[in-house]
């Protein structure tokens, strides 16, 4: 990181640090790997990732989650207030993102999908991106029926994907209004179709995808979930607290109200047996209010089930007066130290 950047987060610091009293800031994470394309922008590196550690051991103070609970509920906000969060459940975040906590002593909370823990098949959205915007051959015309429904698709030339095309076109992402070719036209479409799906339709619809395009289902190292085993050395000791994100990963709002309370309070459930201790956060999947990735009786189910806390999906400082089910996180893509600091003092005096 250049010193003349440490010099001006250190001055802006220093003019934020009465705004910053009244305010804490909950980031997501939910990668800590180097990749050579990443579809929905989740994975920061890890020297990114080392670097965002220092900024915020210099010019704020890390806390644990259920202390931000504590705090909210009767006591004072420590002076810049920031808690760590990671969502879903990648192996990386053992062997990558904890190594690096460890080695700054900063605390964490890691929400995890249980249904995919020691799994030999990677997260659905990962899946997708395996069969479809890395190089190999693919039939010409892929039909797929979804709730009752035959939707088609016609690759023509994309049915081969070169090495030179996917060089060529993996820095796209799932946030751009670009669609440089099929493949990636082909992507967004399974993916906005396939997201809001049950969990026993997604996963008839992937297996139909699997056999259309001859592939096995397997999990790359780089993207493969936490085993049982990685969970528990995760979860020891004090640095990294346990929270629970479902079973399945689905648009709650999506599903029954019955179909949401198994898939929260199972996911507690089956996290408190592993890893030997309550679970008492919360992650709504994909979680933006704005989008309603959940409704209100969801934050009711969430009561019940027994947590004490629920985090949410929006860029947004979390105030004294925070609903305690609802907190905002603000998502944390890949960037250096410099650029970090900057988004941190932007969010905070938003």
């Amino acid at each position: 990181m250049r010193l003349a950047g440490i010099a001006r987060i250190q001055q802006a610091s220093r003019r934020l640090l009465g705004k910053f009293n009244s305010k804490a800031l909950i980031l997501l994470y939910h990668r800590i790997q180097d990749l050579p394309s990443d579809t929905h922008l989740i994975s920061v590196t890890p020297q990114h990732f080392d670097e965002h550690l220092q900024v915020l051991r210099r010019y704020a103070t890390v806390i644990r989650l259920q202390k931000l609970v504590d705090v909210l509920r009767d006591g004072t906000l420590p002076r810049r207030s920031v808690v760590i969060t990671f969502d879903d459940g990648y192996a990386d975040n053992l062997h990558n993102g904890r190594t690096l906590l460890e080695r700054q002593d900063v605390p964490a909370t890691m929400f995890v999908t249980t249904g995919y823990i020691g799994q030999d098949r990677e997260f659905w959205w990962d899946d997708l991106e395996r069969l479809l915007l890395q190089p190999g051959t693919l039939p010409e015309t892929l039909q797929l029926r979804v709730n009752g429904s035959t939707v088609e698709w016609k690759l023509g030339e994309a049915a081969c994907y070169s090495l030179d095309d996917y060089l060529r076109h993996r820095r796209w992402n799932i946030g751009r209004k670009d669609e440089p070719g099929m493949r990636q036209h082909l992507y967004r479409s399974l993916y906005q179709l396939l997201c809001p799906l049950p969990e026993s339709m997604r996963r008839k619809a992937l297996d139909h995808l699997l056999a259309w395009s001859g592939a096995q289902p397997e999990a790359r190292d780089t993207h493969r979930p936490l085993s049982v085993e990685e969970l528990k050395r995760l979860a020891d000791g004090d640095l990294i607290e346990i929270g629970a994100h479902t079973v399945t990963h689905p648009v709650l709002s999506s599903i029954s109200i019955d179909a949401q309370y198994a898939e929260i309070n199972g996911s507690k459930l089956q996290l408190e047996e592993i890893v030997g201790r309550q679970v008492t956060a919360f992650a709504y999947p994909y979680g933006s209010p704005i989008r309603s990735d959940y409704t209100k009786d969801t934050v009711a189910a969430v009561r019940e089930a027994g947590f004490a806390c629920a985090c949410s999906y929006l860029a947004a400082p979390v105030g004294t007066n925070a609903d305690l089910f609802q907190l905002s996180r603000a998502a944390v893509r890949d960037c250096d130290g410099d650029e970090f600091a900057h988004k941190v003092r932007t969010w905070f005096d938003d």
